[in-house]
């Protein structure tokens, strides 16, 4: 197996092909998803802002990923994009912002992930689809699982205010994140 966290220097790049453009200005879902630090979160009532990261599906140490893995653009990188917002956890709160990363994956399957990399925020399940189908988040077909593609926003009190996508490297997207944060002061 390899290791998550280390990013191959060639995985293919994904590209914008549309799916998040009706994405700024709508309202967040009205769905409150269970997150890993074992509350319930209606990100729609959070006043300010909020970044949520959608990722695909973080590595388990003990789970080989679905085959071919590496090959599907955007797929790779749950783990060091999860580690990078660890990273700057800290300079994200004093931007103003606070932090949830979003899945498909069941709650039980992200709290392994979330305590073995060490997350100062929750992760969120939306294994229900809920609101994947409300937002039509983009997703993609691996191991039998229809996954999210990595997309990252910014919500602002309840409205999406900005869209990264696609997301790459995404060990990158925390800084540029917190580039765009500095660069839209609140």
């Amino acid at each position: 197996m390899t290791d998550p966290h280390v990013l191959p220097a060639d995985l293919p790049v994904p590209t914008d092909d549309g799916a998040c453009a009706h994405l700024p200005g709508r309202r967040w879902p009205e769905y409150a998803l269970p997150g890993t630090d074992g509350v319930t979160h209606d990100l729609l009532v959070l006043p300010g802002r909020t970044v949520v990261y959608a990722y695909p599906k973080t590595a388990r140490p003990d789970q080989a990923m679905p085959e071919d893995w590496d090959v599907i653009p955007g797929a790779r990188g749950c783990t060091p994009q999860s580690c990078a917002f660890r990273d700057h956890h800290a300079e994200l709160r004093a931007a103003g912002a606070r932090v949830f990363g979003l899945s498909v994956q069941d709650t039980a399957y992200q709290r392994e992930a979330a305590a073995r990399l060490h997350l100062p925020f929750p992760l969120l399940s939306d294994a229900a689809g809920a609101v994947r189908q409300e937002l039509r988040l983009p997703t993609f077909q691996a191991g039998g699982e229809t996954l999210l593609r990595r997309v990252t926003l910014i919500v602002r009190d309840g409205v999406i205010e900005h869209v990264f996508y696609p997301v790459f490297p995404p060990d990158r997207s925390a800084q540029d994140v917190l580039d765009w944060l500095a660069a839209h002061p609140a």
